[in-house]
């Protein structure tokens, strides 16, 4: 890929990266052990999943695998896979949401409550808008001169970045409910959403193989499809089985409970 990083310096952006993941990592803890004293221990497999989602985050925008980005589409859509699929997903295992409401005062909580359940929120976490955010975002990213755009300026680079994490995190908690929400949609619905967006993610991929975004050599640009392509379906079909896995959990009770009903009749 030959991008023109010109007078662009990501050290500054690197080192605001490292003192953001240190209170990460940080935080969590002291969040959990406060819990821990007002309600019952916080599962220590929740600080896992955190740290391990902020380290994935992490390693997209720092370190070996964001400078290879910079210079290699290939590591770019590496780094995209990671912070927009794989570090959100590790991230609503971790339960945030949950451990906040549970470590604030009553007053927060309940200011937080009201946050969670405003139209605003309501709105963006709607599996469909969520969807939109996220997949049309990449759409916007790859098949205009956005991709080449933001090598040229730090503040872009970033809110780039920081758009595919926050969309890739809302269409996560949009589709599988581990942590708080604001609302709940039926599972056909979000499952509806979830077999379309695969889908625009997988056409998406093709037409970049077919067309890579400027200045992106063609072997380079394949190659980056093809990450995209294959290396999206591992995450798409850990949110498939967790959400089939939700759906059969919610449905079974019942049907048990209709054959021993029928057994007893």
């Amino acid at each position: 890929m030959h991008v023109h990083m010109g007078t662009v310096d990501f050290t500054s952006l690197e080192a605001l990266v490292l003192i953001l993941v240190l209170s990460a990592l940080l935080l969590y803890p002291v969040a959990a052990f406060i819990s821990g004293r007002k309600h019952k221990k916080w599962p220590k497999f929740r600080y896992l999943f955190w740290f391990l989602g902020i380290i994935v985050a992490a390693a997209t925008l720092t370190g070996p695998l964001a400078h290879m980005a910079h210079e290699s589409f290939t590591g770019h859509m590496i780094g995209h896979l990671l912070l927009g699929m794989l570090a959100p997903l590790l991230l609503v295992f971790s339960k945030p949401v949950t451990l906040l409401m549970r470590t604030i005062s009553v007053p927060a909580a309940r200011n937080l409550s009201r946050l969670l359940k405003s139209r605003y929120v309501q709105f963006i976490t709607n599996p469909l808008v969520a969807a939109i955010l996220n997949i049309g975002g990449l759409y916007i990213l790859y098949m205009t001169g956005l991709f080449t755009l933001m090598h040229s300026a730090l503040w872009l680079y970033a809110l780039v970045h920081i758009h595919v994490f926050l969309a890739g995190y809302l269409f996560t908690i949009s589709i599988v409910y581990i942590d708080l929400t604001s609302r709940r949609h039926s599972f056909l619905y979000r499952a509806v959403i979830l077999v379309l967006a695969l889908g625009f993610h997988k056409i998406l991929s093709k037409l970049i193989y077919a067309s890579p975004p400027e200045d992106v050599i063609r072997q380079d640009g394949e190659t980056g499809a093809m990450v995209m392509y294959y290396g999206g379906d591992i995450v798409d079909l850990a949110l498939i089985i967790i959400l089939c896995y939700q759906w059969y959990r919610r449905t079974a009770p019942r049907e048990g409970k209709v054959m021993r009903e029928d057994v007893q009749g």
